[in-house]
């Protein structure tokens, strides 16, 4: 296994600190940073590189960015292929195509034979927003979750995701980031470190915890400030890292909570929610309430109008908590 932690590149990151963005955006601009220090990273794209921000790492190396056309299958393969050969490749499009249209060559082609392919995957959840239901990848997560060997980032912001891409370039193994589409405000603090299969925890509660990652963090943190001041004592976690999972730092939670709230911008089924679930429910089992979407597609509109319709919104959690304590 190889390094955990980011080293390198703590001048470049610092720039993400504080800035309300898209993490596409981010990993766009980080990506071409790795790219000036590390000559074995190569970038391949499915003709989606304006969308996903690896044109800016094609502008500026253009003899190490493969454009695979709508191809996703033979990115993958060829991804595997170039990281036997020594090189760290990074692939990206969209989270469905990424981990629908390829999944099986994912199985059988990077983590059957533990490849060091990187798969950052954009426009995941539901605020792809317009798109509609064909472009939004609420299942990703499970799907990328349930196969041997594959390390599931959601980082919640611009400044985890620069410090996650840095990380994962220098880590070995199959890694599948996802990304969003829309702006993100910023939620984590400067003196922050992102560890593969580490959270960070803002505050542990002694009623309810909120575990969250990717947009879901800043809607946690807006949860708790409204019921803390109604004499819920709560806490949030961001748990970026699905897999592996922070279980040590999960116990501790379940151990201090009478309940404990998932919220994510996925299904909940097979993503964070159920992590936390089948941990908790053979360890130390306590009440859960999972925020997510609830086994259907989704449907087109802005991002905000579908995060409102779908319940994904610190209302939500606050409401979810009321209804727990008042029976």
């Amino acid at each position: 296994m190889g390094k955990t932690e980011c080293t390198c590149l703590l001048e470049d990151i610092s720039q993400f600190y504080g800035k309300e963005m898209a993490t596409r955006d981010a990993y766009g601009i980080i990506l071409v940073e790795l790219g000036k220090k590390n000559p074995d990273i190569v970038v391949l794209d499915a003709d989606l590189s304006c969308s996903t921000k690896t044109a800016k790492f094609a502008k500026t190396f253009p003899d190490r960015f493969f454009n695979m056309g709508v191809s996703e299958q033979d990115m993958i393969g060829v991804a595997a292929g170039l990281a036997l050969t020594g090189k760290i490749p990074f692939a990206s499009t969209f989270a469905i195509f990424a981990t629908g249209r390829a999944w099986e060559q994912i199985r059988q082609t990077v983590c059957y034979s533990n490849a060091n392919v990187k798969i950052v995957a954009t426009h995941g959840g539901i605020t792809v927003g317009e798109d509609g239901a064909t472009h939004q990848a609420l299942e990703d997560v499970a799907l990328m979750r349930v196969i041997p060997g594959m390390t599931v980032i959601v980082p919640a912001d611009a400044y985890e995701t620069a410090q996650a891409i840095a990380t994962v370039a220098e880590y070995h193994g199959p890694v599948y980031v996802r990304l969003g589409r829309a702006k993100v405000p910023s939620v984590m603090p400067e003196n922050y470190k992102f560890q593969i299969g580490k959270s960070y925890i803002f505050r542990v509660g002694k009623d309810v915890n909120i575990i969250a990652n990717g947009i879901m963090v800043a809607e946690a943190l807006k949860a708790s400030e409204i019921l803390n001041k109604e004499g819920i004592d709560t806490g949030v976690a961001n748990f970026s890292s699905v897999k592996p999972l922070d279980e040590e730092a999960l116990l501790n939670i379940a151990k201090s909570s009478k309940l404990i709230v998932t919220a994510e911008e996925h299904s909940i089924i097979g993503g964070l929610g159920s992590a936390v679930a089948e941990f908790i429910s053979e360890n130390n089992p306590v009440a859960l309430r999972r925020i997510g979407v609830r086994d259907t597609f989704g449907c087109s509109g802005s991002s905000k109008e579908l995060l409102n319709f779908y319940g994904l919104t610190a209302e939500q959690i606050v409401q979810t908590v009321r209804d727990f304590f008042r029976k």
